[in-house]
């Protein structure tokens, strides 16, 4: 249902608030960049801090821009079932294309209480769902065996997954099936995900670098290997510098440096990017020839 690049998109703030304007531009150059998809209020959009007001105000603002051009995929996940049908009761009626479910995250809850909440959305929405699991943030792991169970309940359509393991890939495929739809979420592991059999990435260096990142799909896709490992090692350093402070801060940094409308604010707990990640930034922008240091 989905391939190629997908940014998960960051939510610009300004003195506290959302930037709607920012947001809309930023909309507008990532539809003209070439993304395939775009995913508002994930973990890069600090969905953890936006009120349920300004939550849907952002998967409208997007939705709105978009206009049709591209799929939104909304993210609509929570630790808390009920809240995650609310969010997606709304996305469905803003007109979402999908919503993106992380896994429930400090419950702590078991596999089975894991395939409980995903068939318990299943049966109260049927707006298409893309299964995000994030171990690392999350804590809790969606195993393959459950990822199986999930992927036979109705309306899922999709698997964004960043647990980092790539064996999964394959398993998967035998698990569920070639048709089934995988998009990496790592960044640095795009390349080897898309061998696998990976269909794309929801990305975070999608923000930053679109063009780039729509031509190593295009590169991908059309299995010109050599073309696309050149972008790979054009766009690695900064996928790697991407996360060289808590996430989105080298983000919205890096999009302050390519934007003059663009300003980088973050929200507590998030703090402005250190100086060793704008130095990283920078020199990983220099590197992709984005901007000139």
């Amino acid at each position: 249902m989905f391939a190629g690049s997908i940014p998960a998109l960051v939510t610009p703030f300004r003195d506290g608030l959302i930037d709607a304007d920012a947001l809309r531009q930023l909309v507008e150059w990532q539809i003209a960049e070439g993304s395939h998809a775009l995913v508002p209020c994930g973990t890069t959009g600090e969905s953890a801090t936006l009120g349920f007001d300004e939550h849907y105000r952002v998967i409208e603002i997007v939705i709105e821009q978009a206009a049709g051009r591209v799929p939104v995929i909304a993210g609509c996940g929570s630790n808390d079932t009920a809240t995650a049908v609310r969010h997606m009761a709304f996305a469905k009626s803003a007109g979402a294309t999908a919503a993106l479910i992380v896994a429930p995250y400090y419950n702590r809850p078991t596999q089975e209480g894991i395939y409980a909440h995903f068939a318990h959305l299943a049966e109260h929405s049927d707006l298409p769902m893309v299964v995000y699991n994030v171990p690392g943030r999350t804590v809790t792991d969606i195993s393959s065996d459950t990822l199986a169970r999930i992927a036979r309940l109705p309306g899922v359509v999709a698997v964004k997954d960043a647990s980092g393991d790539l064996a999964r890939v394959t398993e998967h495929r035998l698990n569920i099936g070639k048709d089934f739809c995988q998009l990496s979420g790592n960044d640095d592991l795009w390349l080897s995900h898309y061998g696998l059999g990976g269909k794309g990435c929801i990305s975070v260096t999608a923000n930053v670098a679109p063009g780039l990142c729509t031509d190593f799909h295009t590169a991908c896709v059309s299995g010109d290997h050599a073309a696309a490992l050149k972008l790979h090692e054009r766009l690695y350093p900064l996928h790697k510098a991407m996360f060289s402070d808590a996430s989105p801060a080298p983000a919205k940094y890096a999009l302050s440096r390519i934007h003059s409308w663009f300003d980088p604010e973050v929200r507590l707990p998030i703090i402005p990017a250190n100086a060793a990640a704008r130095a990283a930034v920078d020199a990983a922008l220099a590197h992709a020839g984005i901007v000139t240091l």
